[in-house]
């Protein structure tokens, strides 16, 4: 795949992410023959990745804006333990041009595209101006961030329904809502607004026409810093709750060949006229009518990037450090697919409550196996879920000759697959591999999860137990001197019988407390101080795990807030009294 040419040499690369893409950039590291620096937050000290890595060093944190998300202590470590390059896998500061022109501001190399071309594909606008100029299919759309809530629904009535409003940075479905009726459109605006910000600490918005049930196709690019641009094939990932994948798969299955030949000139055109190199991820909807529209581009690793690995025998990761060092493509031409790739994500979340992250304690991890297997898995069994970072637990690929033997084998490695002590979406899986418009004419959406499904997904999947998170034990540091040397230790205060953690408090036996469902930041107050509130009202919204949870008003009364705009609640916290009204 590459042309036998000079590389720079690396012989560190620090490894600016955790979980199961952290192992799986570690082990394409040690299979180049290359050591592995990781660095990690406070809750994730006895994760796999750490252990795995040649080396480990402590971010000394627990929330992610004090750890993955802080430049300056991943540059801070990347000096101290003198790596040659940084890759950033996806989330965190991947996309962060910022970040990535720092690194190389430190002369450290970057594993990704060149910090100009992520904040021209980064922003939004910006990119559908790239899309417009190469000829590539696009709905109508506001020429650039709109001000207020009013300017989209002056949209939405010149251009109908239904109506997308985006974050015009960032990625990953953050920010986004849809709006299908008009007196919605100023409410949705103002959520999608302030999603952008808690995600991206950036909140403009720009709006476009939606197309109604839409297809989710992408394209996987791979580019070198010479100018070729390669396209390694399509993946559907149509099956999403809240804008957040579940379920992808390559090829995009149920395509007509001009219809993959347009995403494939598209996606190659785009990245051509950015000056793309690395690994990216040109996105698409896909109308029931056959309309073809282009949607965003992922500048970064995607998550579902194995799919496209098992039907190439590419290996991505390592890909992206061969093209950092200066590796030049053989061609541009798309290869052959071999066979057909399903993956699974499988998040720690209650699909019996709407998809409620489940942090807590993994007490059986008993995972699959056999012929076209694979797990990418973060986690083990005796291991955390942590409240504070992103739901996935592991990623499922299924693998066979064709789509039907791949379904087959997801069948049974679903039933194989045995998670206890955190609730799961095995079930959800489950049931979709008995939807025959999954599994026989593909009649799926990126909302059929939420309408035409939601009514089997009630039927076959009850409400897990609740867990209640093992609480954080923040750690201990001192330093010590061995040898007249200066050392810094860290024990988790828990080591230290005077120092234990207070139990988690429990709010549950008063009726007129609301608790807080899940752990998260509490994001916004709906309701104010003193405020009268009917039942089932939302008073508040919480953000956990890339996801808002809108809580609301068990009964009417009289409201007394009990935590602050932007705490961190443990499961069950306290968030509220509702006193009712007397008589």
């Amino acid at each position: 795949m590459f042309r036998d040419t000079p590389l720079t040499p690396i012989r560190r690369i620090l490894i600016a992410n955790r979980g199961e893409i952290a192992l799986r950039v570690i082990r394409a590291c040690a299979d180049e023959g290359i050591e592995s620096v990781a660095i990690y937050a406070d809750p994730d000290r006895d994760a796999p990745f750490v252990r795995a890595a040649d080396q480990a060093w402590a971010l000394e944190g627990h929330r992610p804006a004090d750890t993955y998300l802080d430049a300056a202590k991943v540059l801070a470590i990347a000096a101290k333990a003198r790596v040659d390059a940084i890759h950033p896998g996806y989330g965190f500061l991947s996309e962060n041009a910022d970040f990535a022109r720092a690194v190389q501001d430190a002369g450290i190399l970057w594993i990704g595209p060149d910090p100009d071309v992520i904040d021209a594909l980064g922003d939004k606008i910006r990119a559908r101006e790239i899309a417009q100029a190469v000829g590539a299919p696009l709905v109508a759309g506001s020429p650039g961030p709109i001000a207020s809530g009013a300017e989209a629904l002056a949209f939405a009535r010149e251009h109908g329904l239904p109506l997308a409003i985006k974050a015009a940075f960032g990625g990953g479905g953050r920010g986004m809502r849809v709006a299908r009726d008009l007196a919605e459109v100023e409410e949705l605006f103002d959520a999608a607004t302030r999603e952008a910000v808690t995600a991206f600490g950036r909140g403009e918005c720009y709006v476009e026409q939606f197309l109604d049930r839409p297809r989710h196709i992408e394209a996987q690019v791979l580019a070198d810093r010479h100018g070729t641009v390669k396209v390694l094939g399509t993946r559907d990932c149509s099956l999403q709750r809240r804008n957040q994948k579940l379920v992808e798969e390559a090829p995009a299955p149920f395509l007509t060949d001009d219809q993959r030949a347009r995403i494939h000139d598209s996606a190659r055109a785009i990245c051509a006229h950015a000056g793309y190199s690395g690994a990216g991820t040109v996105e698409f909807l896909l109308s029931a009518n056959g309309t073809i529209s282009f949607l965003e581009v992922n500048t970064r690793l995607q998550v579902e990037h194995p799919v496209t690995e098992e039907t190439t025998g590419i290996d991505i990761v390592r890909a992206m450090i061969r093209v950092a060092q200066g590796a030049r493509l053989t061609d541009d031409g798309v290869p052959e697919p071999i066979g057909h790739a399903i993956e699974f994500r499988i998040n720690a979340e209650d699909p019996g409550r709407g998809f409620l992250p489940t942090p807590g304690p993994i007490t059986l991890w008993s995972a699959p196996g056999g012929i076209g297997i694979r797990l990418d898995s973060g986690v083990e069994q005796g291991g955390q879920v942590a409240g504070q970072f992103d739901s996935m637990m592991a990623k499922l690929i299924v693998t066979g000759p064709d789509r039907a033997t791949a379904i087959a084998r997801a069948r049974r490695a679903l039933r194989e697959f045995r998670i206890e002590g955190v609730a799961s979406v095995l079930l959800f899986h489950r049931a979709v591999l008995e939807a025959p418009e999954f599994t026989d004419d593909f009649a799926v959406h990126t909302r059929w999860i939420e309408t035409d499904f939601a009514d089997r997904l009630a039927a076959a999947v009850q409400p897990a137990d609740r867990v209640t998170p093992v609480p954080d034990q923040p750690m201990l540091r001192l330093s010590i001197e061995i040898d007249g040397r200066r050392h810094d230790l860290a024990l988790p205060q828990g080591v230290l019988a005077a120092a234990a953690p207070a139990a988690p408090q429990e709010a549950a036996s008063d009726p007129d407390c609301v608790s807080a469902p899940v752990a998260g930041t509490l994001s916004l107050w709906q309701a104010a101080d003193g405020a009268q509130v009917q039942a089932g009202e939302v008073i508040a919204v919480i953000e956990a795990m890339k996801m808002e949870t809108s809580i609301e008003a068990p009964h009417a009364g009289r409201l007394t807030r009990l935590a602050a705009e932007g705490a961190t609640l443990a499961h069950g916290a306290p968030l509220a009294r509702i006193d009712p009204d007397e008589g």
